[in-house]
Order: structure tokens, then sequence, then C-alpha cells
């Protein structure tokens, strides 16, 4: 298994990511292009790719948790897709080989007896979008080695979650990515939709979780991290140890050095 760390906002530019992924003897950094530092058009390939010969990791892509390529807006849906079909570009040329995303979330139409979520009332229109994005990554990463990891979230739960998520793994590029904490805070709800693919499972999110916090250090909370980690290695995945500080990112190295899974 690699291990890898997210970007921490302490740190100041990739490079300190890099030289601290180095320092704590960890594999990559995944960029979250939620920041703005890390737009497609502010990260160029040769970029990355000097930045990983320099300090000997290599880096994954997180995409912005609000990308939404099935918004029923054209115009918003296609900003989204180019979006996701630009950082496929870089991956390829960086050979960033994996991609993290979410799955969007519906709105909701809140009635006097019940809840409507407009993905399942307009369900066409939402897999049509769907479709032509799925088809669209597939096409732009060819025979690359390159991936895109759906991840866990309270989407899973839901019917159109499950839907879209059977619909994308209908490619061969698309895989699934299992966030820990995310599951652990839904009262395990999410596990069984991971479960039921997990031939495709080819990245993890690894962070300890107690009652409803999760992103704690490995050993600050009460799940079987080793059941986990058995798992990622059953299924080769890469594991970011996504906790949000270089503190916690230290005493979750610490953690696997302890029980061996790290040199």
């Amino acid at each position: 298994m690699d291990f890898g760390m997210p970007t921490l906002l302490e740190l100041p530019d990739l490079e300190a990511n890099a030289a601290l992924c180095r320092e704590q003897g960890l594999a990559f950094v995944e960029l979250s292009m939620d920041m703005p530092e890390y737009q497609p058009d502010k990260i160029p390939a040769q970029f990355l790719r000097n930045i990983a010969r320099d300090y000997g990791v290599y880096f994954t892509f997180h995409l912005s948790g609000f990308l939404n390529p099935c918004d029923f807006n054209d115009k918003i849906a296609a900003a989204y897709t180019q979006t996701a079909l630009e950082s496929i570009d870089i991956a390829k040329a960086a050979r960033v080989p994996f991609i993290n995303m979410h799955l969007p979330k519906s709105d909701q139409f809140t009635l006097p007896d019940k809840k409507i979520v407009l993905f399942d009332k307009y369900e066409q229109a939402f897999l049509r979008k769907l479709i032509c994005f799925r088809d669209a990554c597939t096409a732009a990463i060819g025979g690359a080695n390159v991936s895109i990891g759906i991840e866990n979230t309270r989407v899973f739960q839901e019917t159109y979650g499950r839907t879209a998520l059977a619909v994308l793994l209908e490619s061969p590029v698309f895989a699934v990515t299992f966030d820990t904490g995310h599951d652990a805070c839904s009262e395990f709800q999410q596990r069984p939709v991971i479960d039921r693919h997990s031939a495709r499972l080819g990245h993890m999110h690894l962070h300890d979780a107690k009652d409803k916090a999760d992103h704690l250090a490995l050993g600050d909370g009460t799940l079987a991290l080793a059941g986990y980690l058995d798992l990622a290695e059953r299924h080769d995945c890469r594991v970011v140890l996504e906790v949000k500080t270089g503190q916690g990112l230290r005493q979750s190295v610490d953690w696997l050095r302890e029980r061996r899974y790290l040199p």
C-alpha cells in the first residue's frame, strides 16, 4: 500500500506539502482543488512533475466537493465537466494516477407532508447529464493510467446516489473511494454500498472517528482501523491519512509505524 497525506491548510504552498510528505516517509500528496492555488490553471503539469521529482513523491487530485456535472442548467453543468476534463489532461501529463470526487448532492423541495428529491423526480435528466459526464471522462482518459474514484458521502444513502455510482462504474476508468469517517458518521449506512462494489475499490481516505466527529488522528477515535487497513491491502488501495493538521498527520504516521504498516 502507498500511504499519502491531504493538502494541509497550515502549509504555505505545494512545495511545503511535498516536503512534509517526504519527511514523514509517505508516498503522495492529495491536492485539494477546493483551494484557489490548486485550480487546473494554477498547477501546470511540468510544475507538478518537477516537485514530484525533487521530493521523491507523487500527487493525486481531489476535485472540488461542489463539482456538479449534473446541474439542470446546461451551462453550469458544462463548466463543471470542463473543469474535470482539464484536471484529467493535467493528470495525464503530470503522471497523476488518481482523481477523487464526490457525487453531486441533489436539491430538494420540502412539502407539508414529504420531501421531494429533484434528482429522483427528474431522474432521466439527471442520468442523461451523468452519462455524458462519464463518457466524456472515459474518452479523455483513453488508455492512460488515470482512474477517477467516487467517494462515499451521504449521497450514497440516497436512491439517486446508488444509481449514479452504478452508472459511473459501467466505465472502467471509474473506481470507488472508501472514506472511513464519512461512513462512521452515517452510522455505517454507506458501507453496504461500498461492499456491493468492493471489486472496484481503489482508494481510501483513512481517519479515525468517534461519535459524530471524524477526521481524527489514528488512535484518537473508536474505529477498528486494522480492519480498514486489511481491506485496503486486499484491494491494493492507496491510503490518504485524511487528517487536517500536521500534528494529526505525524500522530497518524507514528501509529502506523508502531504497528509496522510503515517502515
